[in-house]
């Protein structure tokens, strides 16, 4: 069974879906910019009885995102799921952050997502079947988060475009748009969130959502 890819596995929301993933039977790649906090979440997916796959890899590390791509796919197979939850959720306003600055953000924001997006996705559509699911944002733009607001729009439009790409090929291209923090015991639990990821990745194509707001 082809597993899932889960690029920016943290303590929050990324440990959360590699977990939910691996409960439905699913070997699970994790990946994320430091290898600490993923061999411990690889531990947790090991304890389910299910193969983890821990990898080092910086999203905004273009050769280095696409190695890891590649070797998740040796290992594990072509993946049935990839999931982009990769973040940096700085509080800035306009005028804040230099050229570089935003710069720097958007390339954790979205440009790992186009890298893992055209990596992964002809693959999909050429078998006819697959998911690309990202962890979107700030359905309304908020003045004191300028950088992710940008981010988050850019998410959106990438998931319509690959959607309209994509789509008519057999591949569920989808968002789930977070409206507020994360935090365990909350509305935004990070495990109820992960719930989506699944039910996303299992809908029927006659019943695909683009986004679903939580």
């Amino acid at each position: 069974m082809s597993g899932a890819v889960i690029i920016g596995v943290g303590p929050g929301l990324g440990r959360s879906v590699a977990l939910r993933f691996a409960r439905e039977g699913r070997p699970v790649a994790l990946l994320a910019r430091t290898d600490q906090g993923v061999r411990a979440v690889a531990d947790e997916v090991g304890r389910l009885g299910v193969r983890a796959l821990p990898l080092t890899a910086d999203s905004t590390d273009e050769t280095a995102l696409r190695a890891a791509l590649d070797a998740s796919a040796r290992e594990l197979g072509e993946p049935d799921v990839v999931v982009y939850n990769a973040a940096v959720i700085p509080a800035d306003s306009v005028g804040d952050l230099s050229i570089r600055g935003h710069q720097d953000a958007w390339a954790v924001n979205v440009g790992g997502a186009i890298i893992a997006a055209g990596h992964v996705l002809p693959g999909m559509a050429r078998r006819g079947t697959g998911s690309f699911i990202v962890t979107g944002g700030m359905p309304e733009p908020k003045p004191e988060y300028v950088s992710l607001s940008l981010g988050k729009a850019a998410v959106r439009s990438l998931v319509t475009l690959l959607d309209r790409q994509y789509g008519p090929h057999g591949v569920h291209v989808a968002t789930v748009t977070v409206t507020g923090p994360i935090a365990p015991g909350t509305a935004l639990d990070p495990e109820a969130i992960a719930g989506h990821f699944w039910r996303l990745h299992i809908q029927p194509a006659p019943l695909w959502e683009r986004e679903v707001v939580i």
